[in-house]
């Protein structure tokens, strides 16, 4: 397998891996408050993380960013915990949009993919060659995770468009519920950490 497929593989994995499923937990979270109407403020969303995460791998990869692995694993959850606490306390006006301008969703996001980036920036550091591929490697890594990503936000809108269709749940009890989900597991990971 050519180095680009090796580390698209690896960055794919990384966010759909369910056994580390905090980027998982953090993806759902941050598209919850959403509509699917919405899509383009979905995918400049998923972007600004994963524009985050590969300057943190940058960071890590030339040694510049080294951060206690105990300090990651409480930022991560803390991530989670903030976004869900946020999609249920903003505000939309009437005609749906945020009472804040979105660049403030936009700053968290790359903000957060910045914290979230380092958890796996030790692993990746491990797998990096030779000084002069790690801008390729890096490339092939991150497009792995937005193909990753806009899988999950794929399967996450097609999941809530089936059940407004069949249950005819409500956007608001989907935020409360999703939101709730990504509160409670971000605490169990707290707790663990």
């Amino acid at each position: 397998m050519s180095e680009f497929l090796t580390f698209l593989q690896l960055g794919f994995e990384h966010i759909a891996d369910l056994s580390a499923f905090d980027h998982l937990l953090f993806i759902i979270t941050l598209c919850a408050v959403y509509r699917a109407e919405e899509w383009k403020k979905i995918l400049i969303l998923v972007t600004a993380f994963t524009i985050g995460h590969s300057l943190t791998l940058v960071l890590a990869g030339f040694n510049i960013l080294k951060v206690p692995s105990d300090l990651v694993e409480m930022l991560i959850p803390l991530t989670i915990l903030a976004t869900a606490l946020h999609n249920v306390w903003v505000k939309k006006t009437e005609g749906g949009t945020f009472s804040r301008p979105v660049r403030v969703n936009y700053l968290l996001a790359l903000l957060f993919g910045l914290i979230h980036g380092m958890g796996f920036a030790n692993f990746f550091r491990s797998l990096m060659g030779e000084a002069g591929r790690i801008a390729w490697q890096l490339f092939s890594f991150n497009v792995g995770i937005e193909l990753g990503q806009l899988m999950i936000v794929a399967l996450f809108f097609t999941l809530l468009f089936v059940l407004s269709k069949m249950v005819k749940i409500e956007h608001r009890e989907w935020n409360l519920f999703i939101s709730g989900i990504g509160a409670g597991g971000a605490i169990i990971l707290i707790l663990q950490a």
